[in-house]
């Protein structure tokens, strides 16, 4: 769409129905839809650019993987010290040898 005008048809997450239908420009803002009306349920809203937002239980998902993910990377440089430091001293016990 090049140039919307008040009226409009245009496609948008509704917060009411929770689906993509068509929808109504109901103000512009440079050009760009601002506000839009569900043509279902005639709800104004703020024009979302049709996505879809992510479900509350999918945002739960990410910030546990996220958790995990942050554990696992802070054990994985805990190891790498220790292994470090076991190097070390097995070098030294070496050097003392002779």
């Amino acid at each position: 769409m090049d140039h919307l005008r008040l009226g409009d048809d245009i496609d948008d997450y509704c917060t009411k129905c929770k689906r993509l239908t068509n929808h109504a420009v109901v103000s512009l803002v440079d050009g760009k839809a601002a506000k839009v009306r569900c043509r279902t349920c005639y709800s104004e809203h703020d024009f979302r650019n049709g996505e879809i937002p992510p479900s509350k239980r999918d945002l739960k998902k990410q910030a546990l993987f996220n958790e995990v993910l942050a554990k696992t990377k802070r054990g994985d440089a805990e190891e790498a010290v220790e292994t470090e430091e076991e190097e070390d001293a097995e070098k030294e016990e070496t050097a003392e040898e002779p």
